[in-house]
């Protein structure tokens, strides 16, 4: 079973930066690409950047575009989400997702087969 751990979220003023980590718990970590999702209250759960197997294809929402750089470090089976000029709307809980199925990311929610719980990102004004 693949479990997800999220870490680095924590509130932050606006035009101020975070970085998430995501550690991965599977034998052969370059087997999945992987996402980043975030939540706020009342909301769906909305695409923000997706990263293939091997990191050479990254994808972004536009909402986030040319502010926040998705990453990952296969040797370390983690994947990161560096957040520039955060915005007060960036404010949402930030899920880690896995995906065995194919090798580039996508942007859908049921494309994703493991998630993590989440860690909350608050930016203030």
């Amino acid at each position: 079973q693949v479990q997800l751990v999220e870490s680095g979220g924590g509130l932050v003023q606006a035009g101020g930066s975070l970085r998430l980590s995501c550690v991965a718990s599977v034998r052969t970590f370059s087997n999945y690409a992987m996402g980043w999702f975030r939540q706020a209250p009342g909301k769906e759960r909305e695409f923000v950047a997706g990263i293939s197997r091997i990191g050479d294809r990254t994808s972004y929402s536009d909402s986030v575009k040319g502010r926040f750089t998705i990453s990952r470090d296969n040797a370390k089976n983690t994947q990161y989400l560096q957040m520039n000029s955060l915005k007060p709307e960036d404010t949402a809980r930030y899920y880690c997702a896995a995906d065995f199925r194919v090798p580039t990311s996508g942007v859908s929610v049921s494309g994703y087969d493991y998630w993590g719980q989440g860690t909350q990102v608050t930016v203030s004004s």
